[in-house]
């Protein structure tokens, strides 16, 4: 089979691999979508990032959905021609965190396309997967497999929506509107958001935020001021979602906060300074939010149901022969939004 390894920074190679071979309970897929992430971006460009660094050839790719091949002894739930959308969350459920329902804190997590430990977790972005009967979630006829592909950047949005707290009826603020924050626009709509005010520094992004159900976007290179407008009375926003990781978009976003209000932090960046008297004065909580577990299943359910709409966030699906332009398009702000690989 085929496979997406990266070496080096910018040595990116499709590569033959020996597929596997399903044991008891687990079930043999043919990837067929795989959406590019943020985290395969950074392998791509720089080699890893922070003292993540690739130290052995690795498969790519943790956003998969593709149809069942072949099912191992035991396995009942599935059979073969079945779609699924597969959850690359593999934790241990025997640690101390994976015991009190923390899943995603696993100590011994295996996360496809991690170079975190020695040797590496290998990815999906493969022609054959095998996984076990437990990450799949069947996808229902009449939706696409490139939409089941986006159940996990999904996941991720609906558990930080999870760690605000209810949103019925709130005002919230989304900064930055890459694929990440625009899902949360839609994930913190679904969970009754009252209003959502999105910010980017590019308006190909903003135009796409509102076409997903923003109710108004704010360009803060370009007109700042429309933002700085929510900070009279202490504030507007009820929670903000920072999906950008700048050190500029946090500050901003606190002063537009009510006090007491709740800052959920998704973006991933370097260190940072933000104003700890505004945090203190307004009693602001500050919230971290990291992968999913449980998250995984909603997020299928709500694009089986079609409860949402992910479809317009798709810029376009590239053969493993151009592997090179689909990354290089996943990277470029101004052109795409998610790209993903057809296998």
């Amino acid at each position: 089979m085929k496979a997406v390894v990266i070496h080096a920074a910018r040595d990116l190679r499709v590569e033959e691999r020996e597929p596997e071979t399903p044991g008891p309970g687990q079930v043999e897929v043919a990837i067929e979508a795989g959406g590019i992430c943020g985290s395969d971006l950074h392998y791509y460009n720089h080699g890893g990032f922070g003292t993540v660094r690739i130290r052995e050839p690795m498969i790519l790719g943790h956003e998969i959905a593709g149809t069942i091949k072949a099912v191992g002894a035991g396995v009942s739930k599935f059979t073969v021609g079945n779609r699924v959308a597969i959850s690359p969350s593999r934790p241990c459920n025997a640690c101390d965190y994976c015991l009190q329902g923390q899943q995603n804190h696993c100590l011994n997590m295996r996360f496809y396309g991690s170079a975190m430990p020695m040797p590496h977790i290998q990815g999906a972005f493969r022609q054959r997967l095998v996984v076990e009967n437990w990450q799949c979630h069947e996808v229902k006829s009449g939706i696409s497999i490139n939409e089941a592909a986006f159940a996990e950047p999904f996941a991720v949005t609906l558990h930080a929506v999870a760690r605000a707290g209810s949103l019925l009826g709130k005002r919230i603020l989304v900064t930055g509107c890459g694929p990440i924050g625009a899902l949360t626009i839609i994930a913190a709509r679904v969970h009754g958001a009252r209003e959502i005010v999105a910010t980017d520094v590019m308006d190909a992004v903003l135009k796409k935020a509102e076409a997903i159900g923003a109710d108004r976007t704010i360009n803060v290179a370009s007109e700042p001021e429309r933002l700085a407008g929510y900070a009279a009375n202490k504030g507007t926003f009820d929670v903000h979602f920072e999906a950008s990781g700048n050190e500029r978009a946090i500050r901003s976003g606190l002063d537009v906060l009510k006090p007491r209000g709740v800052l959920v932090q998704l973006g991933l960046g370097g260190d940072v300074s933000i104003p700890q008297n505004t945090v203190v004065a307004k009693e602001i909580e500050v919230r971290g939010t990291f992968r999913f577990h449980e998250e995984f299943g909603l997020a299928v359910d709500l694009i089986n149901r079609r409860a949402v709409d992910l479809k317009p966030l798709l810029t376009g699906c590239y053969g493993l022969d151009e592997v090179q332009t689909a990354f290089e398009l996943a990277g470029d702000r101004s052109r795409s939004m998610k790209v993903q690989l057809s296998f």
